[in-house]
């Protein structure tokens, strides 16, 4: 079946849910307003600017990433501005989003979730064994009183 035909049944990619849908999203390119566009200079000064602007938000993510604080957020949200203005930021956040998507679903997958919780149930009672070992074998005792 092809997609002209498709069109033409009026069943659409998403209602077959085969995973070829395509979101209705909105088209690449610049999203500056049209009378920065019509200028080539102005519109090349408002992109070095967004470029700037959306360097110096990543960058903090970045730093963010070690020290406290929303690293990755703030890296979405820098590459969210580079893509008011730049189709590769506007694919690589198209492709983040469909992944980010995938990912949620398989997690809400029933399977998935009682898989999870099992392992999860398993590595506490693994863990508490342990501890319950450690604590017969050596007893309760805190680490500034342990005598050499």
């Amino acid at each position: 079946m092809s997609a002209e035909s498709d069109e033409r049944s009026g069943e659409s990619a998403a209602h077959r849910g085969d995973g070829h849908e395509k979101d209705e999203e909105a088209p690449l390119g610049s999203r500056a307003p049209e009378f920065i566009k019509a200028r080539r200079t102005l519109h090349l000064s408002w992109q070095v600017g967004v470029f700037i602007v959306g360097l110096a938000v990543v960058g903090a993510g970045i730093v963010m990433l070690p020290l406290p604080g929303p690293g990755w957020l703030v890296i979405f949200a820098g590459m969210a501005i580079w893509a008011t203005e730049f189709v590769w930021a506007q694919l690589v956040l198209r492709w983040t989003k469909r992944k980010v998507t995938e990912a949620a679903q398989r997690a809400l997958d029933p399977r998935v979730r009682r898989r999870n919780i099992i392992l999860t149930s398993i590595g506490l009672v693994i863990i508490a064994v342990l501890l319950g070992v450690y604590l017969w074998k050596f007893g309760f005792v805190m680490p500034w009183k342990i005598d050499q």
